[in-house]
């Protein structure tokens, strides 16, 4: 068994070759990486090169429109392994990670999916678990982030991949892979959360860097993705109002500061706009039929 691993990259090098490291010094070598290019000039070429010298197998792809979702799509649908993972282009592996998502994999049949660890967010994690849908629906369930999740192929091909509306570039500017496991999950897919699959990537929500305006707008365009997941997947309405409500209310908790009352305020708006969005787009399309 072998995993194919989809990565869209623009903008990025010495994250991507850090990235690319943690490859090359992974216990297992059972994997393909497709680089999913969507940077205008050639300079993955020659750190492709290396990664390839090393001894990993890789597919590089360029693709021109900067659409995350779509260039992960056209990924998967190039892959050559029965399993596909999504890793981000500044994200890296604990050297056993492959290793790790292989044996459980190879060990259980019925395994549709897995869900591991991002540390920097979640330092020790919890015990293993069967995701399910009653609690994604509340949002209370194991963090769904593309650097974490390991899925069959097949499985992620019968629900037609990542929505392409959904995620960077796009004005729903997230919540594309925690669509992906909530439809994973409404088919009835066997997903589990295992906390030693580690995988790490910076954890704060200004890394970016920036004025306070972008920070707003980024995550105002972030947040517009989770408003269009309660629209889509009809979350309780009691869902919704704590999404939309809470980041208001701790507007009025302390501590206080500017950058947590411009966090707040923009999670609040984006997920409002989100959520009202997307139904009024699911009402247009209905009519154009």
């Amino acid at each position: 068994m072998k995993i194919s691993l989809v990565m869209a990259t623009v903008g990025r090098a010495s994250e991507v070759e850090r990235f690319f490291k943690s490859l090359k010094e992974q216990s297992s070598r059972d994997m393909e990486l497709i680089v999913v290019d969507q940077n205008e000039d050639d300079s993955l070429v020659r750190p492709v090169a290396i990664l390839r010298d090393a001894g990993v197998e890789v597919v590089h792809l360029k693709c021109g429109e900067r659409n995350l979702s779509k260039a992960r799509n056209y990924g998967i649908a190039r892959a050559r392994n029965e399993l596909v993972g999504f890793p981000d282009d500044d994200c890296w592996y604990e050297k056993n990670l492959i290793e790790t998502i292989l044996a459980n994999f190879s060990s259980s049949a019925d395994l549709d999916g897995l869900v591991g660890r991002w540390h920097e967010q979640d330092p020790v994690g919890g015990e293993p678990k069967r995701l399910t849908w009653d609690r994604m629906r509340e949002f209370r369930e194991a963090s769904a982030s593309s650097i974490t999740l390991f899925f069959r192929k097949q499985v992620v091909e019968q629900i037609g991949g990542f929505d392409e509306n959904l995620g960077i570039s796009r004005w729903f500017g997230a919540g594309e892979e925690t669509d992906l496991v909530m439809r994973c999950l409404r088919r009835g897919a066997n997903v589990r959360y295992i906390p030693n699959a580690v995988v790490h990537h910076a954890w704060a929500e200004v890394s970016a860097g920036g004025t306070t305006s972008d920070t707003f707008a980024r995550i105002r365009a972030r947040s517009r993705g989770t408003g269009a997941l309660y629209a889509k997947h009809r979350l309780p309405f009691y869902v919704i109002l704590r999404g939309i409500l809470a980041p208001l209310l701790r507007l009025v908790v302390p501590p206080y500061g500017r950058t947590r009352a411009v966090m707040n305020a923009a999670r609040a708006i984006g997920r409002f706009e989100g959520y009202f969005a997307w139904l009024w787009n699911q009402r247009l399309e209905k009519e154009r039929k």
